[in-house]
């Protein structure tokens, strides 16, 4: 199928969030004075992002108002509410977000990268579609999978695991790549993408391992996870439904902070889908290194994490979500 470049216009407006982190009780959230201050100066930004979100609306006049559920979205969708425009919703994560929670009611359509019993969502309006991802991520032969080892420049008789903690990365798991490859055999090569402001620290605490290699950033990251025996990632949505489509047997380590993330990989673990482990369990190298020669060892345990993590895949999620959107304005 060929691709068409759709012109998108880009318009900015200001907004706040909500900071609640995971790790720290509602009363220390009080005690800590700056996240009082910004919480209560990002109130007002909400305000000023729903004006500016009320006359871009006017001028524009769209058919449908589409909310992914970031809190960019939160006064964008009241506008679109106030001025009766068609809104969609859509959540990635097991936990709705409050934004979601927030615009649920007011919602025409809700889509969901879950199954609708993890949603306090209404069922007559709420539609399981998953998370929209690009249709390379996709089974792929082990003939194909040498072909992306090979341009990853790691020979095709290596095994290869694939560790990255997102775009900004995550010191927690880089610090235990390092450490754990010297504890595997030197037939099994560690690429860790380190995320951006952390490729120094990587390669000097990997310096002289012949099996780890350290990069900054790989865009896409489709061919270095299509290349991969095994992952080691953070539990976002979006990267656990790419390797589900790729159907890559997978570790799992939600950031502590993110409620989100520790929900999504109760949810896969649950299913047998995915191994778990926590930031404090990557500091005893000696149990991370015993779990990755287990999964390195036993080429069937991972088909069953790779192949029970597949079924979660919906290849078919992007057109799901467009349907809705254009359903949603004939309504």
């Amino acid at each position: 199928m060929a691709t068409v470049s759709v012109p998108v216009k880009i318009k900015t407006i200001t907004s706040g969030k909500l900071r609640r982190y995971a790790h720290i009780s509602l009363w220390q959230h009080f005690a800590h004075i700056s996240i009082v201050g910004k919480n209560v100066l990002d109130i007002f930004k909400v305000i000023i992002g729903f004006i500016q979100s009320l006359i871009l609306i006017v001028r524009f006049k769209p058919d449908v108002v589409f909310a992914k559920g970031g809190f960019v979205c939160l006064p964008v969708g009241f506008a679109a509410w106030c001025l009766r425009r068609p809104l969609v919703i859509h959540d990635s994560d097991v936990r709705p977000g409050l934004t979601s929670r927030l615009l649920a009611r007011f919602a025409r359509v809700i889509a969901t990268g879950f199954p609708l019993e993890n949603y306090p969502y209404p069922l007559p309006k709420s539609h399981y579609i998953g998370v929209p991802i690009d249709q390379k991520y996709s089974p792929i032969s082990e003939a194909q999978q040498a072909k992306y080892k090979n341009l990853m420049g790691v020979d095709t008789s290596q095994q290869l695991i694939l560790a990255f903690g997102g775009g900004l990365g995550s010191t927690a798991i880089n610090d235990a790549m390092a450490s754990l490859a010297p504890t595997l055999n030197e037939n099994i090569v560690v690429y860790n993408v380190t995320g951006k402001g952390n490729i120094e620290r990587a390669k000097q605490k990997g310096g002289g391992i012949v099996n780890y290699r350290a990069e900054e950033f790989v865009y896409g990251l489709h061919g270095a996870m299509a290349a991969a025996d095994l992952v080691i990632t953070r539990a976002s949505a979006t990267a656990l439904q790419e390797l589900a489509g790729l159907k890559r047997a997978t570790i799992a380590v939600p950031a502590s902070q993110l409620g989100d993330q520790q929900l999504n990989a109760k949810l896969f673990k649950a299913s047998n889908a995915v191994l778990v482990m926590h930031d404090d369990d990557l500091k005893d190298i000696d149990m991370l290194s015993a779990t990755v020669n287990e999964l390195m060892d036993s080429a069937s345990r991972r088909r069953t994490l790779a192949n029970a993590l597949h079924a979660f895949a919906k290849p078919k999620a992007a057109s799901d979500l467009a349907a809705l959107i254009i359903a949603a304005n004939n309504r």
